[in-house]
């Protein structure tokens, strides 16, 4: 069906193909829930595995993990495969590697706090610019004086050492308040309850290892478990950008290649931009813009277009519109903003089009020779040839246990960090504060003994006068005083 330079979507009135060289330059796919949004995600990953390309998506609802075992010849999936010509369909399972951020579903996916970086971590917490600030101090510390910072309780310790040098701190980085280190330790403590303590560590995650191939030269596809993580959506929305930064920094400039060196799956993408700052838009931007030029492709998956910022939808030139629902003015406004953004076609209104699709059907316009998009198609999406659904579970765990990877993750690994070396330097001076005071309070005991025996000297003194005193009554008593009286007249 392609000829190793395209991947085959399918059928509209001529079969309708996703450019491999232009892959790189993004793309979006959305539709409303039930459309056939998960199954058009199957299909695209399966045609770039099928082309050597590795893939990473996300599993927000365990579906797509059914691509690690073979389709079943069900009857209306070879019924469409004959109605778009799509002569050569058959069954087989895909080459796949499962990671789960928890180590539940798949091998656990790990990155340090260095790697991650406080920009990042400030929206993972989502700190004040006060609290950011100390954040900021923090790392430059901690990068100055050698240390460390892999994980949680190395990142809590090094904000205690922080607080308690605030002084020192001062003049050179700024004032950092005990408030602030306050409430950053307790938002870690918040994300530590939400499971990010098994995110935080080593072994840190190698990118090589999400763009694997196989021996006979089709591409691995990394499907993330994103149901449990679904719930903590800062968390996820910070992985997923903390990957393409990654992937940005580490990948060396390849300009536009004959294939992409790796396709990304954005599913659920709206959790990335719901109430994200500016600051961070922008970088998300900046790092969609340019990691092209990596040979990277980015794709976002999301029920609705109004969910992509416009800087950020301009840049996707490959678009999947499965059908929207316009009964609310936002939902009217989302069907015209995807309207719009598709090369019209004289053959069809796109924008009735958009809300009278059925599942399995979409909208699609990729990108041409130059870069130019191809005019919409209304268009049947070709069946999968793996199993759509999610995989059992005692299917998933022999995945696992057969995977490229299989050892290089499962074990964590507690170096020595910035949590050892501050504890280190605290014990010591905490020994040094006690011997000091070991030595002060010998000092003092020292002065009280001396000043003690001048004490006794005197209150010998006072007993025998007042012994003397006593015996005044007694006539003994008298004449003693007498004779001592006598002899001091004398």
């Amino acid at each position: 069906m392609t000829d190793g330079t395209q991947i085959f979507i399918g059928t509209a009135q001529e079969k309708q193909f996703l450019n491999l060289k232009l892959a790189n330059r993004h793309g979006l796919v959305t539709g409303a829930t039930g459309t056939g949004k998960t199954v058009t995600l199957q299909i695209l990953a399966e045609g770039f595995a099928d082309q050597g390309v590795p893939v990473f998506a996300a599993d927000v609802k365990g579906d797509l993990s059914g691509v690690s075992a073979e389709g079943e010849p069900k009857d209306f999936l070879i019924e469409r495969a004959t109605k778009i010509g799509f002569d050569d369909y058959g069954f087989e399972a895909y080459p796949t590697v499962f990671w789960d951020l928890f180590g539940e579903q798949g091998h656990p996916i790990r990155t340090t706090i260095t790697e991650m970086g406080p920009l990042l971590l400030s929206r993972l917490l989502n700190l004040t610019e006060a609290q950011e600030g100390a954040l900021n101090i923090a790392f430059r510390i901690a990068d100055e004086e050698g240390l460390a910072v892999l994980d949680l309780k190395d990142l809590r310790a090094l904000l205690i050492e922080i607080g308690e040098r605030a002084k020192e701190i001062r003049t050179e980085y700024g004032t950092v308040s005990k408030q602030s280190i306050g409430a950053i330790q307790r938002r870690l403590l918040v994300l530590e309850e939400q499971g990010a303590e098994s995110f935080f560590g080593e072994p840190a995650l190698d990118i090589k290892d999400i763009m694997r191939t196989t021996r006979d030269g089709r591409g691995y596809i990394n499907v993330l478990a994103a149901d449990k993580l679904m719930l903590s959506p800062q968390l996820y929305a910070t992985f997923l950008l903390w990957l393409l930064s990654e992937l940005f920094e580490e990948l060396p400039e390849v300009g536009d290649p004959d294939k992409p060196k790796l396709v990304f799956f954005f599913d659920e993408a709206h959790l990335l931009f719901d109430e994200a700052p500016k600051a961070l838009i922008d970088k998300v931007e900046q790092v969609v813009r340019l990691i092209r030029s990596k040979g990277v492709g980015v794709y976002f998956v999301t029920q609705n277009p109004l969910d992509v910022p416009e800087t950020v939808l301009s840049q996707l030139g490959n678009r999947i519109q499965h059908a929207l629902r316009a009964y609310t003015p936002r939902e009217q406004k989302a069907v015209r903003t995807a309207a719009s953004t598709f090369r019209q076609n004289p053959d069809i209104d796109t924008e009735t089009a958009i809300t009278q699709l059925g599942v399995g059907e979409a909208l699609v316009s990729t990108l041409e020779k130059k870069g130019v998009p191809s005019m919409v198609q209304q268009t049947l999406i070709r069946p999968p040839s793996s199993r759509m659904g999610p995989v059992e579970d005692a299917e998933r765990r022999k995945v696992i246990n057969n995977s490229p990877v299989f050892g290089i993750y499962d074990e964590t690994v507690d170096r020595e960090s910035a949590f050892e070396i501050l504890k280190e330097r605290a014990e010591t001076r905490a020994d040094a504060a006690e011997k000091a005071a070991e030595e002060m309070a010998q000092a003092k005991e020292a002065k009280k003994k001396s000043g003690g025996r001048r004490s006794r000297r005197m209150s010998h003194t006072e007993r025998f006068i007042s012994s003397a005193v006593r015996t005044i009554g007694t006539q003994i008593g008298r004449a003693l005083i007498r004779g001592i009286l006598g002899s001091l007249r004398r």
